[in-house]
């Protein structure tokens, strides 16, 4: 499952108990970075949201929701239980059945979790520890910014998530923080029906661990579960938020803990300097806090109504088994 197909997980925080039903159509810019070991890991996935992002048409109609972009695409039925991925350039499909992707994402997360096992210790999830109380903390800020997205008033609101060892703080014990920055119009139904369908996506593959589970986010989870804990608490403030997410950027970072960063290496330098270094047994000097992944994803329009042909696949499409 590619990097993009996350975003909808990530934004499923926000959603409301709409009733499905309504057929909506959107524009949306979506972009997301995994850094480090954890972007070694999520490679595998590829996707176009990497990198400068893409642009995609998303649609839902009935049980049927389709997200098109220029190179990918991917429409989900919820009555058939498939999801159809797309090949723009090449004009194919393929499809998967719902129980099919349950296997491949239960092998993708025990192929991470041993990859979790296999990091160097300066890389692992500190507060993951046996016996470690966790302590987390939030703060949510309306800045007083406003803009116009998609054609709505939005007004900016960051929500900062800690979480460190109970008894020390944050560089002493290390821990991880999670930013969402988030530009919130007024509640539009239409957005709220796509989180819906994705809701019931997520629990028709996942059952009750949908949240958990999440497509190959389930990755990232497997490396770092105290992650797990701060999304909990994220999406529970952004539920109280009153309004709509037009666009948000969400960012994970780390920090080591001081007795971490006492027993992890100086990296060399690349090329002849870091020969040179390598020489010298100098190098750059580890930093204690790093990203771990960021995420934007932008509203770009917003249309009530969608037709048949928005969700179906497209002409002179073939199959490739």
């Amino acid at each position: 499952m590619r990097p993009k197909h996350l975003v909808p997980f990530l934004l499923v925080f926000t959603a409301l108990s709409a009733t499905l039903g309504a057929d909506v159509r959107t524009r949306q810019k979506v972009q997301i970075k995994f850094e480090g070991m954890l972007g070694r890991i999520m490679s595998m996935g590829g996707g176009a949201a990497s990198g400068d992002g893409e642009t995609t048409t998303v649609a839902v109609k009935g049980a049927r929701k389709a997200q098109l972009g220029d190179r990918t695409g991917q429409i989900v039925d919820l009555d058939e239980e498939r999801i159809y991925t797309l090949d723009m350039r090449r004009k194919e499909y393929r499809v998967v059945t719902f129980q099919q992707m349950r296997e491949q994402l239960q092998k993708a997360r025990a192929d991470a979790e041993q990859a979790a096992k296999d990091m160097p210790p300066g890389e692992r999830d500190e507060l993951a520890g046996d016996g470690k109380e966790v302590e987390i903390e939030v703060d949510v800020k309306e800045t007083g910014q406003t803009k116009t997205l998609a054609g709505h008033p939005a007004r900016q609101v960051i929500v900062t998530v800690t979480a460190h060892e109970k008894g020390k703080t944050l560089e002493e014990g290390g821990g991880v923080v999670m930013t969402n920055d988030t530009w919130v119009g007024p509640k539009i139904d239409a957005l709220n029906e796509l989180l819906e369908f994705d809701l019931r996506f997520f629990k028709a593959v996942y059952g009750d661990e949908a949240m958990a589970a999440a497509q190959q986010f389930g990755a990232m989870l497997a490396a770092y579960p105290s992650v797990q804990k701060l999304m909990d608490e994220m999406g529970s403030r952004l539920r109280a938020i009153d309004g709509t997410v037009l666009m948000a950027t969400m960012k994970t970072e780390t920090i080591k803990s001081a007795a971490a960063m006492a027993q992890t290496p100086a990296a060399p330098t690349g090329g002849l300097g870091g020969a040179l270094a390598r020489r010298l047994g100098a190098g750059r000097k580890p930093e204690q806090r790093s990203v771990l992944f960021t995420s934007t994803t932008e509203t770009l329009s917003i249309d009530t109504t969608a037709s048949d042909g928005d969700v179906a696949l497209p002409a002179g499409f073939k199959e490739r088994r």
